[in-house]
């Protein structure tokens, strides 16, 4: 009985110790499910806000990919745009550049001078280096050619022998005519007359009026007569009324050479100039300084006017229509 006894109370004590710590691991659970739940409402709550944030990123996404779209679109059509202007610049470019060089060409071809045309390709040549376009280049290595052809050419310098004519027209009032008597006893009177002062201290009065008298009567005597060679009579025979209309004639033959080479017809203009010449030649003493200056001016016209062609610019023009095409 005494050992059943022992038994049941070991038994008692085991099952209040099994008890005990099944209360403690009850504890335990109790508070390992409590922190079990509270972590599950936290994590709830978690992924509450994360699918919150999944929503409000989405809904950001898709504006920022609207937005993109948008931008995209703008840059598309802006780039178009773009183009579309540089192309019509550079089409204006052309068109403008085609104009002036065609311009040049007009005023070269009236005025005889390669300045229009050289002027015209350099202006161009500059435009087309501050548009920088790679599909200009053949362009501007086409000006560059033109311009290097134009400054190995030579033409007929029509602003310098339209000077010298000018030149010539002015001078033919105060050409000498073959038949003018020379004042040779005037100029002597006046020499004499201006030494007479100096000579004629110790005469009298009368003395001084005879001898003036005797000069002035040599002096009109000598120019009564005058021995000279005569090859041309018809120029020696010609009436002092007359020479106004040869002075005339001899202008109209030189305006007549002007007008003949401002109209670019060097055969006729030489032709006048010939002919003003042989006037020259014929009419006006040819011992004369003068006379002389205006033959050798009016062979130097005539060997000046040549009808030499003014360049082309087919270089230019060939490029600027490929370019325009946009070949």
């Amino acid at each position: 009985m005494v050992l059943l006894g022992a038994l049941a109370a070991a038994a008692l004590l085991g099952n209040g110790m099994l008890w005990q710590k099944l209360g403690t691991i009850q504890e335990q659970l109790a508070r390992q499910s409590a922190d079990s739940a509270a972590l599950a409402i936290e994590a709830r709550s978690m992924a509450r806000q994360a699918e919150e944030l999944v929503r409000d990123t989405a809904a950001r996404l898709s504006v920022a990919e609207t937005r993109l779209g948008e931008v995209a679109l703008q840059r598309s059509q802006l780039e178009e745009l773009m183009q579309s202007l540089s192309r019509s610049r550079d089409e204006n470019l052309l068109v403008d550049v085609e104009s002036a060089i065609r311009l040049a060409q007009q005023q070269a071809q009236l005025s005889g001078s390669l300045e229009p045309l050289v002027a015209a390709l350099k202006s161009a040549q500059q435009r087309i280096e501050r548009a920088a376009q790679p599909r200009l280049t053949p362009v501007q290595r086409a000006i560059g050619l033109d311009l290097d052809r134009l400054s190995r050419a030579s033409v007929t310098d029509t602003a310098g022998l339209l000077a010298r004519l000018d030149e010539l027209v002015r001078q033919v009032d105060e050409l000498p005519v073959q038949n003018a008597v020379v004042q040779a006893g005037a100029t002597r009177r006046g020499a004499a007359q201006a030494s007479a002062p100096a000579d004629r201290r110790g005469l009298a009065g009368w003395q001084v009026a005879l001898q003036r008298g005797w000069e002035v009567l040599r002096d009109e005597a000598r120019s009564l007569v005058r021995v000279s060679r005569i090859d041309r009579p018809e120029a020696i025979l010609l009436a002092p009324e007359q020479s106004f209309f040869l002075r005339e004639n001899l202008k109209l033959k030189l305006l007549n050479a002007r007008l003949g080479l401002l109209a670019r017809q060097f055969e006729s203009a030489r032709a006048d100039l010939a002919a003003a010449t042989t006037a020259l030649n014929k009419y006006f003493d040819p011992a004369s300084r003068r006379t002389q200056n205006a033959a050798t001016d009016l062979q130097q016209a005539q060997a000046a006017m040549r009808a030499a062609p003014l360049p082309r610019l087919d270089e230019t023009l060939s490029a600027l229509a490929t370019a325009a095409a946009g070949r």
